[in-house]
């Protein structure tokens, strides 16, 4: 709603960015809807001008007078990529996601603080300044808590995607639904993909309404953050100063946390019921509007080149623009009206420039059929058959063995002086484990590698995590493991193994689960198992 231009205002001596609110379907000034438009316009200025916050855009004026058909907002001009632009070149990595997810939360407690809920956090609606840093913008769909009744009767606020569940269920007015928000922006910023897009925007709000998140893989030290901030009941997401505790310790981790091996996530599979398949995102900048079905698109992640000199402005409910002075002609709307309404508006503040708005198509992953749920039993090994490398832990010389594993928790355990772990991650080379620190509410973090054991500061713990003795699993279960996820997972050639442990899994009921992953340098894929290593459900690739 509405369109963005670069302008140069006379009054301010600097350029500024003029956006003009008219709906797509330009109703009549005098109808209802005209009004509650102007209403909304003003309602915005009104709630940014309550805003002094180096993460959320600068409001300089509006222009509204009975001479002008719409209203017009004086703003910031933000010279930068949208943060949909930036995925569109690759996911972040996790310290660069952290650092992002700091700045947006800073801005959302601004807005917070004053009784605002921003109703639309998502990538489209964050600018970057040339620093990186984040600038968050269209406040035009904002619920004022002190200005009840404005929104639209009957409508859907917000982009389906990254709506709380919570929300969809009619509880409104809630800040949480914010940090849902976030955390959803920040998942796909790290993963590269949205875990609960669909074919279609009913199919996503139906996915989003039943409140579970598949895991992350490349989320590092910021699964936490995650896992927190996409809690399904809105009272389990910490409040802000911690999350903000945690987010910086998400990112001091990931700086110096030593790298897993190269994989990447899954494609399209299948998930838990409820759940869409995932995949790598398309090219592209992530856009609102209705989503069109198509394939998805792998391969390496791009982006159109962006224009020289141009930047972005705000304003609600728009798809961000290139705002850069044109070259050449520029074809624009004929009409009186445009011509007047731009003459008005030049009086008051500025020179108009033509504003190029780059929409690019959605395409989502498509579905793929169902793997095998039921659990085969690999054929004996013959005596006189040499037994595979990982069967035989002198041979294999990693931890992926039932010996090895065991020796890896026995020097984890003795260095910590624990026995309980909030989470447990196994390579071949080397293990992570999470352990609790009860008295700080928190976890540090412990690392076995070549029979040393290095401890760094952790993070906070959810309310919901559930701590667990990694020597209850049944590890000698891990050649079969191996043998079935090689065997059924569509990975012919593997070149990554690797063992999470988690001592409550939301879709086995909340009991302790063995995921076992196997990837190559196109894709992977896991099963899940119970502690006694009995195959519960496998994901294909």
């Amino acid at each position: 709603m509405g369109t963005v231009w670069r302008a140069y205002d006379l009054a301010l001596q600097r350029e500024v960015a003029l956006k003009e609110v008219r709906p797509s379907d330009s109703p009549d000034p005098d109808s209802s809807r005209a009004h509650m438009l102007r209403e909304r316009v003003l309602r915005e200025a009104r709630a940014l001008a309550r805003l002094d916050h180096p993460n959320v855009v600068t409001i300089h004026h509006i222009v509204d007078t009975p001479a002008l058909a719409h209203p017009w907002i004086v703003m910031e001009l933000v010279r930068g990529l949208s943060l949909a632009d930036r995925l569109a070149q690759g996911p972040m990595a996790p310290a660069e996601a952290a650092r992002l997810g700091r700045g947006i939360l800073a801005a959302l407690r601004t807005a917070h603080e004053a009784g605002i809920c921003h109703r639309d956090v998502k990538p489209a609606n964050v600018l970057l300044r040339p620093d990186g840093s984040p600038v968050l913008t269209d406040f035009g769909i904002a619920a004022m808590l002190d200005s009840p009744g404005l929104t639209a009767s009957g409508d859907v606020v917000g982009s389906p995607e990254y709506i709380a569940p919570e929300r969809l269920r009619g509880h409104e007015g809630d800040p949480a639904s914010d940090l849902w928000s976030l955390g959803m922006l920040l998942y796909v910023a790290v993963e590269g993909r949205h875990p609960l897009r669909r074919d279609t925007p009913i199919a996503t709000l139906a996915a989003v309404l039943n409140g579970q998140v598949p895991p992350p893989y490349r989320a590092g030290p910021l699964a936490n953050v995650l896992h927190a901030l996409l809690a399904s009941d809105p009272r389990a997401r910490p409040p802000v100063a911690e999350l903000d505790r945690m987010l910086a310790r998400a990112e001091e981790q990931a700086v110096t946390a030593p790298p897993p091996p190269p994989f990447t996530p899954p494609p399209a599979g299948p998930m838990p019921p409820g759940y869409p398949p995932s995949g790598p995102m398309a090219s592209g900048p992530m856009v609102s509007g209705p989503m069109v079905s198509g394939p998805m698109v792998s391969g390496p992640m791009t982006s159109g080149p962006v224009p020289a000199g141009g930047g972005y402005a705000t304003g609600p409910g728009q798809q961000h623009a290139y705002v850069g002075l044109p070259t050449g002609d520029v074809k624009r709307r004929s009409g009186g009206r445009r011509a007047a309404t731009i003459a008005g508006v030049a009086a008051v503040g500025g020179v108009l420039a033509a504003a190029l708005i780059v929409v690019p198509q959605l395409q989502d992953p498509t579905t793929t059929p169902d793997t095998p749920g039921a659990t085969s039993t690999p054929a004996k090994t013959k005596p006189a058959k040499k037994k595979p490398a990982y069967e035989n832990p002198k041979e294999a010389g990693d931890l992926l063995s039932p010996a090895g594993i065991r020796t890896a928790i026995a020097a984890l355990e003795k260095a910590s002086g624990s026995k309980l772990f909030t989470g447990f991650t196994v390579y071949g080379e080397y293990a992570i484990a999470q352990v609790a620190v009860p008295e700080k509410k928190g976890y540090d973090t412990y690392t076995y590698r070549d029979g040393q054991v290095s401890r760094a500061t952790g993070g906070s713990l959810s309310s919901d995590t559930k701590p667990f003795s990694a020597q209850s699993f049944d590890w000698d279960s891990l050649p079969k493991l191996r043998a079935y996820a090689d065997r059924r997972l569509g990975i012919k050639k593997p070149t990554t193994h690797y063992v999470i442990a988690q001592g409550a899994w939301v879709f086995a009921k909340n009991q302790p689960v063995i995921l076992y992953y196997v990837g190559d340098d196109y894709g992977t894929g896991y099963l899940a198992a119970d502690k006694n290593g009995r195959i519960i459900k496998t994901y294909a690739r």
